[in-house]
């Protein structure tokens, strides 16, 4: 595994990654090194085929405060050429993230501004608590949010990120499910006992009907309905019914037992009641 120092990847013997931003100390802000750390990690989760899907966190109280102040004045400093590199190393961790073959779960507490909301809107799925607290605030500070636009349009939708870009407002995590941002969200009391509902909820599906499902709604994309399309998404199930997983479902489901992924996901979950979580 890859030495890294401003985020942690752990692995779950149950076949699933956390990625966790470490910089607790400075509310997990992005900088250049966590940023570089971050695309590290996510090209170690790409190349694991054992995952099944991949959770981000944050330590301590905030989910990400978006970018770290040093860092921001340092930008200041630097000419056009080289924001321009800092630009395109953190287009490459948006799109790379968007684009991860296995699922991903963001889990939100705390605050989550600029950057953060960007790194959420990428992920397929997003939880949070109630009191969690999102701002696009880039422009209080006279800046865009250029890069992470694109991923937070497809999650919250046109009318509301001109509505939180341009205002640069803090909204909560009720406010979030409602426009699309978070799936759910819960009271922080019962939070870890929610996120360990999602955990085992997504160990109980087929590793590669997940990722052939996540392929497919990705090409479908705004689902206009073309030939191109029709052709497919029929070629599409074609080819997982007749897989290895596609069969062994199948053959569960009318023998009225559990699949393998669901019995080997069991057993992990049985030994790791003897490690201690990170």
């Amino acid at each position: 595994m890859t030495d890294l120092h401003t985020v942690e990847l752990h692995t779950d013997p149950r076949g699933f990654a956390t990625l966790w931003l470490n910089r607790a100390d400075k509310n997990n802000a992005f900088n250049a090194q966590m940023i570089r750390e971050l695309i590290i990690a996510l090209d170690d989760v790409q190349a694991d085929t054992r995952l099944r899907f991949m959770v981000i966190r944050g330590r301590g109280k905030h989910f990400s405060a978006g970018a770290d102040l040093a860092w921001m004045q340092q930008s200041a400093n630097l000419d056009y050429n080289t924001n321009l590199d800092d630009a395109r190393e953190l287009a490459e961790l948006m799109y790379n993230l968007a684009k991860l073959k296995i699922p991903t779960l963001a889990v939100v507490q705390g605050a989550a501004y600029g950057g953060a909301l960007g790194l959420i809107s990428c992920c397929d799925m997003a939880i949070g608590t109630e009191d969690a607290q999102f701002c696009l605030s880039e422009v209080r500070i006279g800046l865009a949010p250029a890069v992470i636009s694109p991923f937070v349009v497809q999650a919250i939708g046109e009318r509301a990120a001109r509505r939180y870009a341009l205002t640069a407002e803090r909204f909560s995590g009720l406010r979030a499910r409602e426009i699309g941002l978070l799936a759910e969200c819960y009271p922080a009391a019962e939070f870890e006992q929610q996120i360990d509902q999602w955990i085992d909820t997504l160990l109980l599906n087929s590793p590669q009907a997940m990722r052939a499902s996540k392929d497919l709604l990705r090409e479908v994309g705004n689902g206009a309905l073309t030939p191109a399309l029709r052709r497919y998404c029929e070629n599409a199930i074609a080819r997982i019914r007749v897989s290895p997983e596609g069969q062994e479902g199948l053959r569960a489901f009318l023998e009225k037992r559990a699949p393998a992924w669901q019995s080997e996901q069991a057993d992990a979950a049985q030994s790791n009641k003897k490690e201690p979580r990170p």
